[in-house]
């Protein structure tokens, strides 16, 4: 692993414990705990992961992202103070669920049809909460340099919009997405670790793209098609592919 990663990872387990004490102090207090963001923020800091922020970064709104890697996480709690949507597998496993549930995070069963009306009324509470959710529309992690297709199945608890919540189209784009992306059967540890060892920061662009409008929000289906359509030209301008 070299040097780095093990003083990362010290330096991740002090914030950690740091954090945990400060969340539970101010869990007396009403309203959302305001240190599940700001410790995800360190997390990035801690990675050494460079944002960069184009567009505008929206105070209330349903953000659909594409998912390259775990940084994606980190990196919108850091931008928009961010919740999160995530498949109910991870519940599965204490610590992650622990982590999650401290981040006001929505387990959504992708397989259980009859739960979704259950889900609309958990997005639209988080939101309520917490202002900002996020949702990777893709459903799994991807290359980082080419988008995979977005599953219209994942956005049923956001048909309809809630009344008031832009729906908004995030891109995640990585200088070095090959290094990046965790990808196949790579081990979930394997892949934290050769980011927590990399030399060079992980520089990262966010692109909070203009809301969805009119017909885009007709339906998941038509939903679907227009965050494909906006992430696909802000990766090819991006990339350098597409002209502007």
């Amino acid at each position: 692993m070299g040097w780095r990663a093990p003083i990362r990872l010290a330096a991740l387990l002090l914030w950690l414990i740091s954090c945990v004490i400060a969340y539970y102090l101010l869990a007396l207090l009403p309203g959302r705990n305001r240190v599940p963001p700001v410790f995800l923020a360190g997390v990035a800091f801690i990675a050494g992961v460079s944002i960069e922020v184009r567009g505008d970064r929206p105070r209330r709104a349903m953000l659909l992202a594409n998912h390259v890697s775990w940084i994606d996480i980190p990196a919108l709690a850091a931008t928009a103070r961010s919740a999160f949507v995530a498949h109910d597998g991870l519940q599965g496993h204490p610590v992650f669920r622990t982590l999650c549930e401290m981040n006001d995070t929505i387990f959504i069963a992708r397989s259980q049809r009859h739960t979704v009306s259950q889900q609309v009324d958990q997005i639209r509470a988080a939101i309520d909460e917490c202002d900002v959710l996020t949702l990777f529309a893709e459903g799994t992690t991807g290359p980082g340099d080419a988008l995979l297709p977005i599953k219209s199945s994942l956005l049923s608890a956001i048909d309809p919009p809630p009344a008031g919540v832009p729906i908004v189209p995030v891109l995640l784009h990585y200088r070095d997405p090959a290094d990046i992306a965790w990808l196949g059967d790579q081990p979930g540890v394997d892949n934290f670790l050769s980011i927590m060892g990399r030399a060079r920061p992980v520089e990262l662009t966010v692109h909070f793209l203009p809301p969805l409008q009119g017909e885009e929000l007709a339906g998941r289906k038509a939903m679907a098609a227009a965050v494909a359509s906006r992430l696909d030209l802000a990766m090819g301008l991006a990339n350098g592919t597409t002209k502007a």
